[in-house]
């Protein structure tokens, strides 16, 4: 089992910036890939951005590339989410998520074995 800890999340004007940290205790962080997903009110859980175990391949929505960057610490056991120049439409509240086959990120939700509890992000205009 792992667990994971996400924090970070808030409100901020639009323009603005956050970053989320999740942490990861339990079995082997460094072996997972690693993803952030958001969930918007009324809305299905999406994928944002996610990294294989290595950080050699990351993969972004096409909404959030080039705004948001994914990177991970494996000495620490933890994922961050950079997220820059938000918009209201990033409103969401933000999961943390680890796959136990690290090799290749996946973009679906079903291929995460662990979870965590989500942080709010609000983005005022």
């Amino acid at each position: 089992q792992v667990q994971l800890v996400e924090s970070g999340g808030g409100l901020v004007q639009a323009g603005g910036s956050l970053r989320l940290s999740c942490a990861a205790s339990g079995r082997s962080f460094s072996g997972y890939a690693m993803a952030w997903f958001r969930q918007a009110p009324g809305k299905e859980r999406e994928i944002v951005a996610a990294i294989t175990r290595s950080g050699a391949n990351i993969y972004y929505a096409y909404s959030v590339k080039g705004r948001f960057t994914i990177s991970r610490d494996n000495a620490k056991n933890t994922v961050y989410l950079q997220m820059n120049n938000l918009k209201p439409e990033d409103t969401a509240v933000y999961y943390c998520a680890a796959d136990e086959d690290g090799t290749y990120y996946s973009t679906r939700l079903a291929s995460y074995h662990y979870w965590g509890q989500g942080t709010q992000v609000t983005v005022s205009s």
